[in-house]
């Protein structure tokens, strides 16, 4: 039975690591575009949308530990530049 419920299972099980990872990947991506949509200038809201959307579509398939924790530093210090930024031009 337990052989049956486990063949259920989709291949690319992750694991709870890969899982909380996965989570704040997602969590990440959320709050740029959050911050994109406070952009006011058109141009700008929609270069800055599809420049997210594909640095995360680029990087979707990597696995290795380091990598993924080091990109997602470098995600949120340019989500905490953009920010600022933000800040900055309503002042």
């Amino acid at each position: 039975m337990a052989e049956m419920a486990a063949s259920r299972l989709p291949p690319a099980t992750l694991t709870l690591k890969q899982f909380m990872r996965r989570q704040q990947v997602l969590m990440l991506y959320r709050r740029i575009l959050q911050a994109i949509r406070q952009v006011s200038n058109d141009s700008d809201r929609k270069y800055l949308k599809d420049w997210a959307r594909e640095e995360f579509k680029r990087n979707k398939s990597a696995t290795e530990e380091d990598a993924i924790r080091m990109m997602i530093t470098q995600g949120t210090m340019q989500l905490k530049e953009l920010e600022k930024t933000l800040a900055l031009a309503k002042s």
